[in-house]
């Protein structure tokens, strides 16, 4: 087994290949892996891995007080994800490309990101002034039939568009081309969604490209009738939210 070994960047959220994932980093452990990214030469990539957080696991408060008046925050690579960091994570993450890291006056940064490649975490070291984990790369597997079901998932992804953009009283832009690689369209829909993390997740670490795109076609009809009987589509209760200090 090929592993390699790279910084960590736990978030409450799904990274998928091919998607672009902006972050504005400033909290030190992060800010201390970016300066460390920069340092490599130019002409190499500057890789990270992100993870998604399992349900009921949070970083630390990101200030005094918050939520409880009392505790003062954690700090450290390892803050807020317990002794065993690796349980607070999801299992299989990926593999984000920074091309643009860019140091803010104040010492944060602005960070622009593309998802390569479906990794599983194997270990994290929590020993260095921000976590790093060995890492497995994960095959991406067309599977059985993944051309014709990309072909029904776009059809139904586009249904969905328009009663997602109907419920929401937005106007739905005409005209854009979707993809027709079979594993570019499964991970599109996954990552364009309104999904909860663990079903992003799930789609994530799906075992090939038909099997994900299968679940999609399922969530798809699902979601769109769900979406058809509703009046309205009500805000994300914000308030139950996990918080992120990134």
């Amino acid at each position: 087994m090929t592993t390699v070994r790279l910084p960590l960047f736990p978030l409450n959220s799904v990274l998928f290949p091919g998607l672009v994932l902006p972050l504005n980093v400033f909290e030190e452990r992060y800010r201390a892996m970016m300066r460390t990214l920069l340092k490599s030469p130019e002409d190499e990539p500057r890789r990270f891995a992100v993870v998604a957080i399992r349900d009921g696991h949070e970083v630390a408060p990101s200030a005094p007080g918050l939520p409880d008046p009392t505790a003062v925050p954690d700090s450290g690579p390892a803050a807020g994800f317990g002794a065993d960091p690796a349980r607070a994570f999801h299992g299989v993450g990926c593999v984000a490309d920074a091309a643009t890291i860019r140091e803010r006056a104040d010492g944060t940064f602005e960070v622009l990101a593309t998802g390569t490649t479906r990794v599983r975490l194997v270990s994290v070291d929590a020993s260095g002034p921000f976590l790093t984990a060995e890492l497995e790369e994960l095959p991406e597997e067309s599977g059985d039939e993944a051309g014709a079901l990309a072909e029904g998932v776009l059809r139904s992804f586009r249904q969905y568009q328009k009663r997602l953009a109907g419920a929401r009283e937005r106007s739905l832009a005409t005209g854009a081309k979707l993809p027709d690689e079979p594993n570019v369209v499964s991970y599109l829909v996954a990552a364009a969604m309104v999904l909860d993390t663990p079903t992003k997740q799930r789609l994530l670490q799906a075992p090939d490209t038909a099997s994900r795109l299968r679940d999609e076609l399922r969530l798809l009809r699902a979601e769109t009738a769900i979406i058809r009987s509703l009046p309205s589509l009500p805000s994300p209760d914000l308030t139950r939210a996990p918080t992120s200090l990134n």
